[in-house]
């Protein structure tokens, strides 16, 4: 199997993308198809760079059992969008800024859709409903494996 790169997009890079790549990383090793993947995250903004996962995803990582990757937030490049294969955003928003700062690209894509739906991902930095993030991004990144191992 060919190298697939993705790179999962939030906001600030602590929560929801942070989250979406342990996740997928969990998964990913799970199947034992860790070799076959580079998984990264990054932010639209500039507001949290440089700063670990928030306490809100280790947390709700943490109760499922899921490694946290080490991250420190990073915004987005137009760099990655040569790099990665699958630029995935949690939300509505996060895709309009995504394809401002990449131009427009095939490759951009909300994270729901991979599980039938056109919902965006809830922000749990304004919910402060962590759980039902984690249950999104969960059930997006099963849809995204399916896919890419079909």
């Amino acid at each position: 199997m060919p190298m697939i790169r993705i790179l999962f997009v939030c906001h600030g890079n602590i929560c929801r993308s942070t989250m979406a790549q342990s996740v997928f990383q969990n998964m990913v090793d799970k199947k034992g198809l860790s070799e076959g993947f580079e998984i990264d995250s990054a932010a639209t903004s500039r507001e949290e760079i440089g700063n670990p996962p928030h306490y809100g995803t280790v947390k709700e990582l943490q109760r499922h059992n899921i490694p946290v990757i080490p991250h420190r937030a990073r915004q987005l490049e137009r760099a990655d969008g040569n790099r990665f294969d699958y630029m995935i955003g949690m939300d509505s928003a996060n895709i309009r800024n995504m394809q401002r700062l990449l131009g427009s690209s095939e490759r951009i894509y909300k994270l729901m859709t991979f599980a039938g739906m056109e919902k965006d991902v809830a922000d749990p930095w304004y919910t402060g409903d962590f759980a039902a993030t984690y249950a999104d991004v969960k059930q997006g990144c099963e849809g995204l494996l399916e896919k890419l191992i079909k």
